[in-house]
């Protein structure tokens, strides 16, 4: 059965939102999900398939931005908040130059509101997506709800995906599976 060109896309995991000492992070449950994102990465990147880093990209506190008013500053321009984490910059920084990795900032939870990252992986014929990162309940749901608006075929790994809020994360895996009719595997 032929799935189509794939993508795997690594959704915000800076430092900020995983690191001990992140503005934003999800602690504990973000760092144990390290592991599954670079065997994710390198499957994808071994099998000639895409890995994305749909990355969140603040310049400061902007009083007009919505997330000003709900979360205190994160992913700063510049700031060691905003790097990759752990290993994952390592890797980030090993395999850059390759044309099927691709990293580009976001400026809202989607990946998709305000880019250009559904005319590349359609310039690219990729239809299917695998969703990692953080927060499973925040910027990967908001992400996976676009691509199944955009008819994109979702896969969700549930060691993949983590969040700050337990119950929260929980409800996005029953999201996706049963609203969006994503593949969510274990």
């Amino acid at each position: 059965m032929d799935f189509g060109k794939q993508a795997l896309l690594i959704i915000d995991y800076t430092n900020d939102f995983v690191a001990e000492k992140g503005a934003l992070t999800t602690g504990t449950p973000g760092q144990q999900i390290a592991p599954a994102i670079l065997s994710l990465a390198n499957q994808f990147l071994d099998n000639d398939n895409y890995v994305i880093f749909p990355t969140d990209l603040h310049d400061g506190v902007d009083p007009y931005h919505p997330e000003t008013k709900l979360f205190p500053p994160h992913n700063l321009k510049g700031t060691w908040g905003r790097q990759l984490f752990g290993d994952l910059e390592t890797w980030y920084q090993e395999h850059r130059d390759n044309d099927h990795v691709y990293y580009f900032d976001k400026n809202r939870y989607s990946a998709f509101a305000n880019t250009n990252l559904d005319n590349y992986l359609r310039s690219r014929q990729i239809t299917n997506l695998t969703v990692a990162g953080v927060c499973t309940d925040i910027c990967v749901l908001h992400t996976a709800v676009d691509a199944y608006n955009l008819d994109y075929r979702l896969t969700v790994p549930r060691q993949a995906v983590a969040s700050f809020d337990q119950a929260g994360h929980e409800w996005a895996l029953r999201h996706f599976e049963q609203t969006l009719g994503a593949n969510v595997t274990d």
